[in-house]
């Protein structure tokens, strides 16, 4: 049902055109979406599930960052615990490989993480291992109400 609810959602804020589906599992990493996309890794825009004491939330990286637990620690006042195995759909809504910042369960949270901000379109998954949705940062956070944070590692 993810995919579904994903498409109904981005049916309803316009964004349907935007939508991109691959053959299966062509999106499940950041690598492998990059590849089917044509795009560099940075624009795969990663959405990480992660539980807090507040309940879900998801933050969306650029494809190339990585968390760093301290900026986590000091934004979120506890230890980044993500979600694993049947947690990610269960609390989500989304598969492992799909999870995405639209059509979430209620209560998810959505983060965006400033690294995104290096580009001005990028592409998040839309609910399953081979999709995808190109779309600009201020559209990204105009539709998933997004709060700006900054918890990814500085690039090297």
């Amino acid at each position: 049902m993810s995919k579904e609810n994903v498409l109904a959602y981005l049916e309803t804020v316009g964004l349907a055109d935007a939508y991109i589906e691959f053959d299966e599992n062509a999106t499940a990493t950041v690598a492998l979406a990059a590849q089917a996309i044509g795009c560099e890794e940075g624009r795969i825009a990663k959405t990480m599930s992660l539980s807090t004491k507040e309940g879900p939330i998801v933050i969306v990286f650029m494809g190339t960052a990585r968390l760093d637990n301290r900026k986590y620690k000091d934004t979120f006042a506890e230890k980044a615990r993500f979600l694993q195995g049947d947690e990610v759909v269960e609390l989500t809504g989304h598969p492992i490989g799909g999870v995405c910042p639209f059509a979430l369960k209620e209560g998810v949270r959505v983060f965006l993480d400033e690294s995104l901000k290096v580009f001005d379109y990028v592409y998040p998954a839309a609910g399953a291992p081979n999709n995808a949705v190109k779309i600009t940062i201020e559209r990204l956070a105009e539709v998933t109400g997004g709060q700006w944070i900054n918890v990814s590692k500085d690039p090297q």
